[in-house]
């Protein structure tokens, strides 16, 4: 066992970490471990192969998907987001672009504001999470959040900005976004093991969610049961390490869109981070970054193009992926 795998065995069990991670560099996998349960009730072992809840990683997916269309015509970066929403949502402001919502720059209200005094396992949904199927049912979701500030001032991190760029972007396709992200994203990067599966009919390689790194209580009636935009797509840490060459390679959009895309539109101090478009971005070096935190979910996949080299930690709990991500970003990509 070298160094590595002996630091990650450490962590893990010091911190009861159930998941997978794992590590590709210089065209090898120097580590993929799974610990703890995908089903805790039954207790069934997570494996390298189980398929997670990414949550908030689906914004990349959803950007990319925003960014295809862009490049066939059928959006482009300052369509108004207006012009689709027509007389829906009207409190989000005429002049909020797709560029806007991209770079969470929009000034749009949150339906579940991550600054406010709220905990990841509250439950924050205002209608039955079983009536959240598709993304025109979201619509009773995204409204009734006043704007916060004037498009384009400044950063703040908005979940529902995503959900309705899938909105604008299922209208402008005449396509659903579930189909969106398997035709222009899980499609061309080859990712045969990632989808939007049902919460209430995860199939049996799935892992359950859930909401403390002890106990029993799932996510369940936390999360819409299919996600759109901002969430609710399952991967493998094996999908996810394709889904960065793909990118990377220009198979998903061209190139000149992917650097695009990751340049730094805005400085997060307290994340210690930059943000492009639909991806985070280290505070100074070159690494990429997919992220996601909700009840039952924690997420990190970390790409450095410079060197190639991949690390990802994904959690079926909460808090459970950080000490984990933490480590693998101080040794490998800063």
């Amino acid at each position: 066992m070298d160094e590595l795998e002996f630091e990650i065995e450490r962590i893990a069990a010091a911190s009861d970490f159930s998941g997978a991670v794992r590590v590709d560099r210089d065209g090898r996998v120097p580590l993929a471990r799974a610990f703890g349960l995908a089903h805790r009730a039954l207790e069934v072992p997570n494996t390298v192969d189980t398929r997670f809840g990414i949550a908030s990683g689906l914004k990349g997916f959803t950007a990319l998907v925003v960014m295809s269309l862009v490049e066939d015509g059928s959006l482009t970066l300052d369509t108004p987001a207006r012009s689709l929403l027509r007389d829906d949502l009207p409190l989000i402001a005429d002049d909020v672009t797709v560029d806007h919502l991209l770079a969470h720059r929009s000034g749009i209200g949150d339906y579940f504001d991550e600054h406010g005094d709220l905990d990841i396992t509250d439950h924050v949904l205002p209608v039955p999470v079983h009536e959240l199927e598709t993304t025109e049912d979201f619509v009773r979701v995204l409204g009734g959040h006043p704007t916060v500030f004037p498009a384009g001032e400044r950063f703040a991190y908005c979940n529902g900005g995503y959900v309705a760029l899938a909105l604008l972007a299922e209208r402008a396709a005449a396509t659903s976004f579930h189909d969106l992200v398997a035709q222009r994203v899980c499609g061309p990067a080859g990712l045969t093991r990632t989808d939007f599966p049902r919460s209430d009919e995860l199939p049996g390689d799935a892992a359950v969610g859930y909401l403390h790194l002890h106990g029993g209580r799932t996510n369940v009636f936390h999360l819409p049961v299919r996600g759109t935009g901002d969430g609710g797509v399952y991967s493998t840490v094996a999908d996810l390490h394709a889904f960065w060459q793909a990118l990377f390679a220009g198979r998903l959009v061209p190139i000149e869109r992917v650097e695009q895309m990751i340049a730094p539109r805005s400085t997060v101090p307290e994340n210690d981070a930059r943000y492009g478009l639909g991806f985070w971005l280290h505070a100074s070096g070159p690494s990429v970054a997919l992220e996601g935190y909700d009840a039952g979910v924690s997420f990190r996949s970390v790409h450095d193009p410079r060197t190639g080299t991949t690390h990802t930690v994904i959690a079926n709990s909460s808090e459970g992926a950080w000490p984990l991500a933490r480590h693998l970003a101080r040794e490998l990509t800063g």
